[in-house]
């Protein structure tokens, strides 16, 4: 994908939110619809981990562009962690519950300065999902509390 989000040094955690969800909101549709026969196939065989490799696609940008903006964005990885996305870590998300063909997993990160290692605050992902069939019913969406 040729498009990446433009974060810069100097960005509080809400105008990186808000680039961020530019970003997401040009992408995710086109990008949902050129995968979709694939990973229906897969959510057959695999199930929710078909999302995974729907974001395995569409946030590496994102996390990419943090970083040669001069953020951080991930933790110390522990043996057993799972991460998605370049950066979203599965002991960092919590399942939020609504119908089994619309829920929601949310993911937490601590985005950081590299300069000076200084929290600029927590960037949150929400990624909708059906667990009946592959669905992302709405883009997932950033949210800077």
């Amino acid at each position: 994908m040729a498009v990446k989000p433009v974060f810069r040094y100097d960005m509080t955690i809400e105008e990186i939110g808000g680039a961020g969800n530019q970003y997401i909101e040009s992408v995710w549709k086109t990008l949902y619809d050129s995968m979709l026969d694939e990973l229906t196939i897969a959510f057959r065989e695999i199930e929710d981990a078909a999302y995974g490799r729907y974001v395995d696609q569409l946030m590496p940008a994102l996390f990419d562009s943090l970083e040669d903006a001069g953020f951080e964005a991930t933790e110390p990885l522990k043996e057993n962690d799972f991460v998605i996305g370049t950066c979203l870590l599965f002991r960092n998300s919590l399942e939020k519950w609504g119908t089994e063909a619309n829920r929601s997993r949310i993911f937490w990160n601590v985005i950081r300065s590299k300069n000076s290692q200084q929290p600029i605050g927590t960037l949150l992902t929400e990624i909708p999902h059906s667990h009946l069939k592959f669905d992302i019913p709405m883009a997932p969406v950033l949210y800077s509390p």
